[in-house]
């Protein structure tokens, strides 16, 4: 299987210095090829492929000079990314989604590079990079499998990354328990269990809100292009890269703790939610969508399986006889007059999901909730 490997990286002034320069320059030449492809377009009505561009890059180092410090395959990469926002662009026009045509870089918005076989060597804990520098790799665990590309990544915050993308990593089964389980996510509890067991949810973005609203206002009344201004803006950052890591290591928790447990795990298809930007606050804190990416990586590399079901229904049906009860979100009792059945709302969605995802299970298709 397919797998990157993360580490937290750190260099000298001059390596960093370089490392910068060169991200500058990668920004400069992503917009370049986007600027070209704009004015082809517009004034010729042609388009101009990857191939293309790629074609052109010694012509680009001949006349302007800078572009050589740059490694070769950094530059290539950087075209191939603009070829992909394309791509990307024309699929969803394809599907009839929101287009979001492909946007130029500012100043600082572009935050990694990326090398594959060549341009770059490691040896124990360094790291070397070509026209760059050596960076010292704080090993937290092996890397597996072959190495197919290195991406150096910078933060906001100004901390620099190392992720290593490997081809071959052997899988890490877990014992098998012939267990299934259904789970049905929510902001009340972050999970609950077709078992009755609930999760609380964290909620690690409103309880560091006020101290991020401290620091937001601390950036908005320094000056503009300041030192003071850049301080509390890495401040700021620090803040939220914080929140991000300790949901992201809440998550890689709780689906180890199922995996251990439940050879089958049935969640909800999400897929109903088109945006990020249709989550409102309590949505976008809980991170549905990550966790449960979280969950169908570690069940491949565990050898569990996780089956995602409809959600139409899942809440109003009654788990006991089937029938549909409406409901508003403030209800949080299952109060069944067909049946008389009487339990928590998420408890019941999580029987439901859990039963459909029995009956499909080994089948590879959706089917329609119950009516």
């Amino acid at each position: 299987m397919r797998k990157s490997f993360k580490y937290y990286i750190k260099a000298n002034k001059g390596t960093v210095k370089k490392a910068n320069q060169t991200l500058e320059l990668c920004r400069i030449l992503y917009n370049l090829c986007l600027e070209q492809r704009q004015f082809a377009w517009k004034n010729y009505h042609k388009s101009i492929s990857g191939y293309d561009q790629v074609y052109e890059l010694p012509s680009l180092k001949k006349f302007f000079p800078q572009f050589k410090e740059v490694p070769s395959q950094t530059l290539q990469e950087v075209v191939e990314r603009v070829n992909r926002a394309f791509q990307n662009f024309f699929r969803r026009v394809k599907n009839g989604d929101k287009p979001g045509y492909p946007r130029f870089k500012s100043f600082g918005r572009y935050d990694s590079l990326t090398l594959k076989q060549a341009g770059w060597k490691l040896t124990d804990k360094d790291l070397q990079i070509n026209k760059i520098g050596s960076f010292k790799l704080f090993l937290s665990r092996p890397i597996e499998g072959d190495i197919k590309s290195v991406t150096i990544r910078k933060t906001s915050s100004g901390r620099w990354y190392a992720t290593f993308s490997c081809d071959n990593v052997p899988s890490k089964p877990l014992p098998k328990t012939g267990k299934t389980i259904g789970i049905d996510v929510g902001c009340e509890s972050f999970l609950t269990t077709s078992e009755g067991e609930k999760v609380d949810n964290p909620r690690f973005f409103q309880r560091t809100n006020k101290l991020l609203i401290k620091r937001q206002k601390s950036v908005s009344r320094k000056k503009k292009g300041s030192k003071r201004r850049n301080k509390a803006r890495i401040l700021l950052s620090k803040t939220h890269e914080k929140v991000y890591n300790q949901r992201r290591d809440f998550h890689f928790k709780i689906a180890r703790k199922l995996l251990q447990s439940y050879d089958i795990v049935c969640i909800e298809d999400m897929n109903h939610f088109k945006s990020y930007r249709s989550l409102n606050r309590s949505m976008r804190d809980v991170a549905w969508f990550g966790f449960f990416n979280i969950l169908l990586f570690k069940a491949e590399e565990a050898g569990k399986e996780v089956i995602k079901v409809p959600t139409k229904n899942t809440s109003q049906a009654c788990s006991e006889c089937g029938k549909i009860v409406p409901r508003t979100l403030s209800d949080r009792v299952h109060s069944c007059p067909h049946c008389g059945l009487s339990i928590d709302r998420d408890i019941n969605a999580a029987c439901n999901i859990l039963r459909l995802g029995q009956s499909l299970q080994g089948a590879g298709t959706l089917v329609p909730a119950m009516n």
